[in-house]
């Protein structure tokens, strides 16, 4: 810590802060000058534990964390991040205020450390003392101490809920600025590639920043060099911003470690740049996330593209390693799933790569594979069976998407995919076609509503889009959405068969401290889906189609039919649902039980009642909403 006196120029830089508007400036001075500068260092502490606090610190510049540690100092969790702005020791105001218990004026049990080098000005109580008649004043360090004390509770929050049961702060716990490199090479858009080229070699680094005015604009990888300029046959004196990657996926420093991995296998990016707000601070390379620990990761994703017919069963059990070690460490369960359905669609789109080469015949017109049920609402935690369909460009080829469908199916069956018994799969002739056929089977779904046509109906609308070609895909959309916005009937049986399945409500907090009048509940039936077909109802009516379950509530947000804190809530019920899901059936198959999705009370603790309680009446909610579409 390097501490100087404040004088005039201090002031110019903290004369609009709420603490010291209001006052004349001979006053402001005279308080200033009783304060003091001091600048710290990266990782420099700024405020111990149990050390005696006579003051505040106002960040002036940098970013600080609050945090705590165990009583060995081999565990912290950090509770809070402080920024530019804001003021730091708030835990010491009880000392001040003479409402600290009698001894307990140094129990102070949290440090603050500089992230990066950082200036801050001290204002001892004294001056505070001068000030705390002010009533602004009064009101805005109650308003700071009050939103600050909501944040520490939020994050401890999280960080309960993440944390492993013996306290151990693992590698996807950590935070992103603990595993990113700070040292980023940057280029203007005007740079040429070769100059970019030589400076990627001598700093011996995979990719290069393009900024505009300290503004992040772009990025440039090793791939792009060689996809954009040397097989593009672009001139090494071309500019960085006809080669670069426009406004990269970006990072908050803060984020955790499953968050950058779970971004660079759903963006498939191997470059993360980290940001602090505006300010580029980093990057964060797939590289960088493997030598954290969790190797594992990568080294599956390297067997999924290397695998073979052959050798592509023994990628089932890499992906169940990975899912046991998310679920043990308890990372959210929505993330979990994210992560967990990246590598499954890696492993299908392989499957198709092998199911196309082994027919030693080129692929005649462009095609698109879709997922359908758990795979395709992105749930799918273990490899049960299999449920996907084919769409082709030309009905003069159906020979070929004949055997494709047949091959697809048994390689995906050779990785540990079961058969579906409902057979909807692409083997199956029903389950492949044109748009056009497409379209005409869907129209006959909808024209004769039999609850048979309006379950496969439902299965199919989960569907995903998850190889082939693009363009195909759109044209195979757009002929759906043809065909709804004219099947109101359709949609309105479909609501019939969901008031069959109401979401049950269980009984008040207070009553499942005690008995509950149900003893179980199906978690799949009861509860996930009238949440799918729900959510698959209202993004059918507005004119969505495919997509996961969170998908389809974005797209519903921004139809303006769920409301921002309504989504939320939402994304928070799903996601204690499906944890309670997830993780009960996952140790049935470690124990070699039966699976099944019935929850029974007893076995719940008396949170996760709680917890499930809540989350019910959340979803419930979704479904009234549902049915107040489609009142007569």
């Amino acid at each position: 810590m390097k501490p100087r006196k404040c004088n005039e120029q201090t002031l110019e830089a903290v004369r609009f802060h709420p603490f010291f508007q209001g006052v004349d400036f001979r006053t402001a001075l005279s308080l200033i000058k009783l304060c003091e500068l001091r600048t710290f260092n990266k990782q420099e502490t700024m405020l111990k534990k149990d050390s005696q606090r006579d003051g505040l610190l106002l960040l002036l510049s940098g970013v600080a964390e609050v945090f705590v540690k165990n009583d060995h100092g081999t565990n912290e969790e950090v509770l809070e991040i402080i920024q530019k702005g804001e003021l730091i020791g708030f835990s010491s105001l009880a000392d001040f205020l003479g409402v600290a218990k009698p001894g307990k004026e140094a129990a102070v049990h949290v440090e603050v450390r500089a992230l990066e080098e950082s200036e801050a000005l001290y204002i001892p109580f004294t001056v505070i003392a001068k000030r705390w008649g002010d009533p602004d004043v009064h009101d805005y360090l109650l308003t700071q101490v009050s939103i600050r004390l909501q944040d520490i509770y939020a994050s401890l929050a999280e960080q309960v809920k993440l944390a492993h049961d013996f306290g151990e702060r693992d590698a996807f716990m950590l935070r992103v600025h603990d595993v990113m490199t700070e040292k980023v090479v940057c280029v203007t858009p005007s740079t040429t590639v070769q100059e970019a080229a030589r400076l990627m070699h001598e700093e011996r680094t995979s990719s290069v920043l393009v900024t505009h005015e300290e503004k992040l604009v772009g990025i440039i990888t090793e791939r792009d060099m060689v996809e954009r300029v040397i097989a593009g046959g672009r001139s090494l004196s071309s500019k960085a911003e006809e080669v670069m990657t426009v406004n990269p996926v970006t990072i908050s420093r803060f984020s955790y470690y499953y968050e950058a991995l779970s971004l660079t296998l759903l963006k498939g990016v191997k470059h993360l740049p980290v940001v602090d707000g505006d300010r580029l601070i980093g990057v964060v390379t797939l590289s960088d996330l493997q030598r954290k620990k969790n190797e594992n990761v990568i080294r599956t994703i390297q067997k999924i593209e290397q695998c073979t017919e052959k050798t592509i069963i023994h990628v089932k059990k890499a992906i169940y390693d990975i899912l046991d070690t998310l679920i043990q460490e308890k990372i959210p369960m929505v993330k979990t799933l994210e992560i967990v359905t990246q590598l499954y669609d890696r492993l299908v789109r392989r499957a198709v790569e092998l199911s196309v080469a082994a027919l030693h015949v080129e692929v005649p017109c462009s095609f698109a594979l879709y997922q359908m049920g758990s795979a395709g609402r992105g749930e799918q935690f273990m490899l049960t069976d299999q449920d996907h369909f084919l769409v082709y460009e030309k009905k003069e080829h159906r020979e070929y998407f004949s055997k494709l469908g047949v091959q697809i199916t048994a390689t995906l069956e050779k990785a540990g995919y079961a058969r579906c018994k409902g057979l909807m799969m692409c083997s199956e002739e029903k389950w492949r076609g044109t748009v056009e056929e497409w379209q005409e089977r869907v129209r006959g779904w909808m024209l004769q509503s039999t609850n048979d046509h309006l379950l496969v109906a439902q299965n199919f609308f989960s569907y995903r889009f998850l190889t082939g070609s693009s363009e195909l895909h759109e044209k195979f959309e757009e002929s759906l959405k043809e065909l709804l916005q004219r099947s109101k009937i359709f949609l309105y049986r479909l609501v019939q068969v969901e008031r069959e399945h109401v979401i049950p409500s269980l009984d008040q907090p207070i009553r499942s401290l005690f008995k509950l009048e149900r003893k179980s509940i199906d978690m799949k039936k009861e509860i996930l889906f009238p949440y799918h077909h729900g959510l698959q109802i209202l993004s059918l009516l507005h004119g969505g189609a495919s997509g996961t379950p969170l998908q389809k509530l974005e797209f519903l947000e921004a139809k303006g039919v769920f409301s921002e804190e309504f989504s939320s809530d939402v994304r928070l019920a799903v996601d204690g649902i499906l944890g309670l899901y997830v993780s009960k059936r996952w140790q049935q198959a470690a124990q070699g039980k039966p699976l099944h999705s019935r929850i029974e009370f007893a076995r719940l603790s008396t949170r996760e009642k709680e917890e499930l309680i809540l989350s019910l009446k959340t979803l419930k909610e979704l479904q009234s909403q549902v049915f107040a579409y489609f009142t007569v």
